[in-house]
């Protein structure tokens, strides 16, 4: 058995390959089509999987778009969207990145890039960010994605921790549709804050930006 494993997706063509999102860049007189990928991997943390998923995309060619990466309880998770010149079969690239030196232990899944794929930069008048920190209990994280849920609010980001105190923080980025109240989501965050004895507090992400950037001097 080998060292590495694929995830792989259910309905992607595995066989034939399937169609990727094509990204038109202008090289002068000349128009490449990239064929557009996102990119998850999952391992044990450790030092140089970032450097080791960065160089196979390189090898292939292939130009980083965007990335997120986190560590959680010891296990390494990072989520990527690249583009290559040339389409491939997803089974072969995912092959082909594991096969890379330092990253034979780790696990990947790969899909096309959907072209449909919303833009964060498109909604960035729309985002907030919600924080909210009280002690320990079951069902923090269900309580609030169904809260959203029910609201029809998108979470786009999400991080949860908790502290050497004994304390859960939760921090979230979240599309608001302009059709919200603001004032009434605030109030209604408070109130199940209340009840779960947790501090809440609602922010537009540019506020939240602004107010804990690190300035360098």
């Amino acid at each position: 058995m080998p060292k590495h494993s694929l995830i792989f997706l259910p309905d992607d063509d595995r066989g034939m390959g399937s169609e990727s999102y094509y990204n038109t860049v202008d090289n002068g007189t000349d128009r490449e089509m990239q064929h557009g990928y996102v990119l998850n991997v999952m391992s044990l943390d450790r030092p140089g999987i970032v450097a080791g998923v960065s160089d196979a995309i390189s090898e292939l060619d292939g130009n980083i778009k965007s990335c997120s990466q986190t560590v959680l309880n010891g296990y390494f998770t990072l989520i990527m969207t690249f583009s290559l010149p040339k389409k491939w079969k997803i089974a072969e690239l995912e092959e082909t990145i594991l096969k890379t030196e330092g990253l034979m232990d780790c696990q990947a899944m790969i899909r096309p890039m959907d072209s449909d794929a919303p833009r964060l930069a498109d909604q960035a008048q729309n985002i907030f960010v919600i924080t909210a920190f009280g002690k320990d209990r079951k069902s923090i994280v269900a309580r609030f994605s169904a809260f959203f849920a029910e609201k029809d609010i998108n979470i786009i980001d999400l991080y949860g921790d908790l502290t050497p105190e004994g304390e859960f923080v939760l921090i979230s980025q979240i599309e608001v549709d302009p059709s919200h109240d603001i004032r009434n989501l605030q109030l209604d965050l408070e109130e199940m804050g209340h009840e779960l004895g947790f501090t809440v507090k609602l922010q537009h992400n540019n506020i939240f930006v602004a107010t804990n950037r690190i300035r360098l001097d």
